[in-house]
């Protein structure tokens, strides 16, 4: 969350960059993306604010922050790791928590592209935070919004459930369209590319049955 010095938000998610994807100068690996949210209100801001803030910044009650506040969501994206593992119970029931790893390089690209996202918004004239250039807070695995992976594919029926085409590959009739076929979730919304994908194998099924 960037604060600017005049309450002029009301662009809000209209800008998303991901040309920090391919890296940067510092980083040889993909960083991600950042995107603006919905505008936060003064309930999340004091509801997500340290207890220290009320009194650091008397001055600056959360009503008047979120009014100059511009929000963004960042984010990296999550290597696909062979050892992930969604699995049942003896009872047929999915246990609470499900395994999830990350690597190094996941945490590292986060911490690049969170950093320079901040440096960006402490270079700009327009912005100014009391304590720091932005204020800044991660999200649980609970924020996940865009589920994807589980169903592998690749050529190997041995390491692999789907082939590229994304057909079983022990079944004729079982094509998987969803992003459960990602091998990771990237750092970008996967609508457009399951659309393309779907669209492929709708191809493929086409000319399969002529």
């Amino acid at each position: 969350m960037a604060v600017l010095k005049e309450p002029d938000t009301q662009f809000q998610k209209t800008l998303a960059l991901n040309d920090w994807y391919l890296g940067a100068d510092d980083w040889d690996h993909p960083l991600g993306g950042i995107q603006m949210l919905g505008k936060s209100d003064s309930d999340q801001i004091r509801g997500e604010a340290p207890q220290w803030a009320g009194m650091a910044s008397p001055d600056l009650p959360f009503e008047v922050l979120a009014h100059h506040a511009v929000d963004f969501w960042l984010c990296t994206e999550d290597l696909p790791l062979p050892e992930n593992r969604v699995t049942l119970d003896s009872d047929g029931d999915i246990p609470s928590p499900w395994t999830r790893r990350t690597t190094p390089k996941d945490s590292s690209a986060f911490s690049t592209n969170s950093r320079r996202c901040s440096a960006t918004w402490a270079c700009t004239p327009t912005t100014c935070c009391r304590t720091a250039s932005t204020c800044t807070k991660g999200m649980p695995i609970g924020a996940t919004a865009h589920q994807a992976g589980t169903v592998r594919f690749g050529t190997d029926p041995q390491t692999s459930a789907l082939d590229v085409d994304c057909k079983a590959h022990d079944l004729g009739n079982l094509y998987v369209v969803d992003t459960s076929f990602f091998p990771s979730i990237g750092a970008v919304n996967p609508s457009l590319t399951a659309i393309a994908n779907a669209l492929r194998v709708g191809d493929h099924i086409a000319e399969r049955l002529s």
